[in-house]
């Protein structure tokens, strides 16, 4: 199930939209402002927006911004053929396409679908984080470092994106094929011990105990995690 939103201060238009769109696949949401459609978006897991430009309260655009400050969800305008400055605005501020209106319904569902199809390929939804914290363990992404209760650590680049993939999925546990495929990018043809060494060269650095770890935890015949902890 799709979760679309619908922002534009003319019920009709939503309404000839939620009919373009008709599909099991597809629960809507409402709003009339760009205020309402952002308290929307705090409270409901959207994964499309459709927004209008002209609204009152907050416009399509003001909106867009702020909604781009939190999330890359596909944000698609609604505009006006006179419009063209707003439309390259939109754009150059974080839309991702744009539909003139009136609209043309093989062309509402066509380009709501591919950004859906993109956005899920992408594996998106909030903005990549750049910091990760775990207990007294912090990654800083930007600057590509590492610390341990505030003492620099020096890892390995393959040591430093596993770490960052558990880090970054706390409490998920990963076999050793899915961390070879997603750190090493090749097909993980007898990953499991290289997998084990690199897991036990990052204890070594990260946790106190080694052999009573902390963080990084083995998960008996499934793989590897680092326990959620006090995650920030």
């Amino acid at each position: 199930m799709y979760n679309i939103l619908i922002c534009d201060d003319e019920q009709d238009i939503i309404n000839a939209l939620k009919i373009y769109l008709t599909n099991p696949d597809f629960k809507f949401y409402e709003a009339n402002t760009g205020v309402q459609a952002l308290e929307i978006m705090d409270k409901i897991d959207i994964h499309l927006v459709l927004m209008d430009i002209m609204m009152p309260a907050m416009d399509g655009i003001s909106a867009m911004v702020r909604i781009r400050e939190k999330s890359n969800v596909p944000v698609i305008l609604l505009t006006a053929k006179s419009e063209d400055t707003d439309k390259i605005l939109g754009l150059n501020t974080g839309a991702d396409d744009y539909i003139t209106k009136p609209f043309n319904p093989v062309e509402v569902t066509a380009r709501v679908r591919s950004q859906l199809r993109r956005y899920l390929q992408l594996g998106g939804r909030t903005i990549p984080q750049e910091t990760f914290i775990i207990g007294g363990i912090e990654l800083d992404d930007l600057q590509k470092q590492v610390t341990v209760d505030g003492d620099p650590v020096s890892l390995t680049p393959t040591e430093y994106e596993i770490l960052k993939l558990l880090m970054s999925h706390p409490g998920k546990v990963y076999d050793p094929k899915t961390i070879y495929r997603e750190v090493w990018q090749e097909n993980p043809v007898g990953s499991d011990n290289t997998v084990a060494v690199h897991i036990r060269h990052l204890r070594e650095k990260i946790e106190i105990n080694p052999a009573d770890p902390r963080y990084l935890k083995v998960v008996w015949g499934r793989g590897y995690k680092i326990e959620k902890g006090d995650q920030r």
